[in-house]
């Protein structure tokens, strides 16, 4: 999570601190920085995201890391995480149900619209956006055009 990096109080040292280590685990190339740019907190701005990320991608690239399908795994890898990662999905119900404090879900609406937002652009997750619509008894967003949209 972004609020887990430490900026170094050197502004020359190049090299991050991570605090927090409790969900560390290895885990796809992908993982890291779906967690980064759809915070369970925070929103960026699409520009940055896709900024970032091509530059995630193109380090990961060049340390030789297994970046094979990454640009069809990666919203995978961030609609899965939305739809249940440990900061958003089981922690944030156990945090409301078992605990009693339901500020949390507050943050809900961000992984719904992250979850829409991956949803519409891949033909393959339209199921998943029919069963949000189903769930929260909207309407899809339907038009027609004619001629040259």
């Amino acid at each position: 999570m972004p609020r887990n990096l430490m900026m170094p109080a050197d502004p020359s040292e190049r090299r991050l601190g991570v605090l927090d280590f409790q969900d560390a685990v290895y885990g796809p190339v992908t993982y890291d920085i779906a967690c980064l740019m759809r915070d369970a907190f925070l929103s960026w701005d699409e520009e940055f995201v896709l900024d970032i990320t091509v530059r995630y991608w193109q380090a990961a690239l060049k340390a030789g890391l297994p970046v094979t399908g990454f640009r069809r795994v990666l919203p995978c890898r961030g609609v899965d995480g939305s739809a249940a990662p440990p900061e958003s999905g089981g922690d944030f119900r156990a945090l409301t149900l078992r605990d009693g404090k339901p500020k949390y879900l507050a943050d809900s609406p961000r992984f719904i619209a992250y979850i829409r937002a991956t949803a519409g652009r891949y033909r393959e997750l339209a199921p998943l956006l029919r069963l949000l619509d189903q769930v929260e008894g909207t309407e899809p967003v339907t038009g027609y055009a004619f001629g040259r949209v």
